[in-house]
């Protein structure tokens, strides 16, 4: 997932390090999961994203912030980065990057948008498209280090063609609502996701449920209020919105 980068959110390292593309996989046609080396890497924690610069060889350099997509791994930080129509970053890095190249790479970034697998109580991920990625750390990291947490994921996406992470999201504990085409057989029509659907497969609100929404504006706004109206406290439900970075 790309999101724009906002200046003073760094809570780790403030420099820049480089990062080698060590590994790959692609989601979808469209996205491609990078696994990044770097050195001396501080950690992160599961709802994070970095910075990652590119410089070409006249100097030009963009930025760009990619969600980290898998709890902390030693020297490796992994990102899901989905290509954007004629976007000058996402396309490199979907297209181009060959394995062994080298970035530059910032971060950790955020604090608010996370799930501490040391501290983190039950929680309701919400995710819309590439909303998933920040997601998807958080329920990978809870698999990994606290299994007997109660974590519900709902992941709403256009198309089966637009999954991200295959087998991992299937089971009792995620529920797919796709909105414009389903597969074969699946028992759920195309649609939005609804307020019956968030209260039959997310976790009932209480005082230690922490709800977190992530995707596009809408529907960011959207599944919180939907959220709220279910009796979520709104102090309880954490959102991050994105927008297309190029």
């Amino acid at each position: 997932m790309a999101r724009a980068a906002v200046p003073g959110r760094l809570t780790a390292a403030r420099g820049w390090r480089p990062a080698e593309l060590a590994g790959e996989r692609f989601e979808t046609p469209a996205a491609r999961t990078l696994l990044l080396r770097v050195a001396d890497w501080p950690g992160h924690l599961p709802g994070q994203h970095v910075d990652i610069r590119l410089t070409a060889a006249d100097g030009y350099r963009a930025v760009r912030s990619y969600s980290i997509a898998a709890p902390a791994d030693g020297d490796i930080v992994e990102v899901t980065v989905q290509r954007v129509p004629d976007g000058e970053v996402s396309g490199y890095l979907v297209d181009e990057l060959p394995l062994g190249a080298s970035v530059e790479l910032r971060g950790p970034v955020g604090g608010w948008f996370v799930w501490d697998p040391a501290a983190g109580g039950p929680a309701v991920l919400v995710a819309g498209g590439s909303g998933v990625v920040p997601i998807m750390a958080m329920l990978r990291a809870r698999r990994a280090a606290n299994p007997a947490v109660p974590m519900r994921v709902l992941y709403s996406l256009r198309t089966p063609a637009q999954r991200y992470y295959g087998a991992e999201l299937d089971g009792d504990e995620v529920f797919l609502a796709y909105t414009r085409r389903v597969p074969a057989g699946f028992p759920r029509d195309p649609g939005r996701l609804t307020a019956a659907e968030l209260g039959e497969h997310g976790l009932p609100p209480s005082s230690d449920v922490t709800c977190y929404v992530c995707g596009p504006n809408g529907f960011v706004e959207a599944a919180a209020a939907l959220l709220v109206e279910l009796g979520h406290d709104p102090a309880r439900i954490r959102t991050e919105r994105f927008g297309p970075s190029r």
